[in-house]
């Protein structure tokens, strides 16, 4: 329980259902007091048991430094999908051990359908807050023990059930996908990364202006590089010479295949495939096939596609199945 609407509600749709329900706040941030304090109002209201693991630790080794480290690379990952895998879904069955619990629930927005011996992940009724994108590394033995009570359901519904048992009316906010920067990013960057100055040249290696850090700046980035005449657009950076590479030429931002690593397959798959996929959150699928090369895996698109960026999750979709997805390298 995160101390939000969603996982609140699936708290109380399991205990409906008559299950034996759990409540288990994660502590995963310094700043999570008040977090912790909705979720144990929650509780008390479902009449459930309350426990909460303090993982801040584990947190900040897996997570944290894993995307401040990746950052330096150059690239932009996606830390929720890490979280989910080895923390939400991983460190959680060996915390709460002495619960012994059965299954795992949370308040994402997805949709399970056991299928013979295999766990398939279906989107959410709700498309919009549908978050399948951020499971993709999960294993077939992680997903039988899962569940997700409010994967049917739409988030104004999730809302109205809420009110209807009467939760604590709190501001509630959207979750947002890099929690521990609290929305200060750029902050972050500068207390953890530091600034490291460095050239900031067009595709031709004219010297154009200098870059407060790598750190600071994405692919396909318009805003904010920092000097006039533009507009220019980050089309990529040498992490060896510390230089950012932009570009007047938005067209340079668009390719058709990226190579991935770190391919995960939520059940067995026959290679090549054709897919739909999607390389950011939020973003619509796009119809590509997925093919190996001298061991590589790569993802062709049929059409070409805005920045492509290293460090961020190339997920595949069948219909509503999500069938896995790779790192782009």
């Amino acid at each position: 329980m995160s101390g939000g609407v969603d996982s609140g509600m699936a708290a109380s749709i399991l205990k409906d259902r008559g299950l034996e329900v759990t409540g288990v706040f994660m502590r995963l941030i310094v700043q999570s007091g008040a977090a912790e304090e909705k979720a144990r109002k929650i509780a008390k209201l479902l009449k459930i048991p309350f426990m909460v693991l303090d993982l801040k630790k584990e947190f900040k080794k897996i997570v944290i430094s894993r995307f401040l480290e990746e950052l330096k690379k150059g690239n932009t990952p996606n830390p929720c999908v890490f979280c989910n895998e080895e923390i939400k879904f991983g460190l959680f069955f060996e915390k709460a051990g002495k619960l012994k619990p059965d299954f795992m629930a949370t308040g994402h927005y997805v949709k399970l359908k056991r299928q013979g011996k295999e766990i398939r992940v279906l989107k959410a009724e709700d498309k919009i807050k549908d978050q399948t994108y951020f499971l993709w590394r999960l294993s077939q033995k992680k997903l039988k023990r899962a569940l997700f009570p409010i994967g049917d359901l739409l988030k104004q519904d999730v809302k109205k059930k809420a009110l209807k048992k009467g939760f604590p009316v709190f501001p509630y906010s959207e979750s947002q996908e890099i929690c521990f920067t609290f929305g200060r990013t750029e902050e972050f960057f500068k207390k953890n990364l530091k600034t490291k100055k460095g050239t900031i040249v067009d595709e031709k290696g004219k010297v154009l202006g200098w870059h407060k850090g790598l750190w600071f700046y994405t692919i396909g980035q318009r805003k904010g590089i920092g000097f006039g005449g533009g507009p220019y657009y980050v089309i990529r950076k040498d992490v060896k010479k510390n230089t950012l590479i932009v570009s007047k030429n938005e067209k340079l931002l668009f390719r058709k295949e990226t190579q991935l690593k770190k391919v995960n397959w939520l059940r067995k798959i026959k290679i090549p495939v054709k897919v739909k996929a999607r390389i950011r959150y939020g973003q619509k699928e796009t119809l590509a096939r997925v093919y190996l090369k001298d061991n590589k895996t790569f993802l062709e698109f049929e059409k070409p596609q805005r920045a492509i960026t290293p460090g961020q999750s190339a997920v595949f979709y069948q219909k509503d199945e999500l069938l896995g997805g790779g790192i782009i390298i």
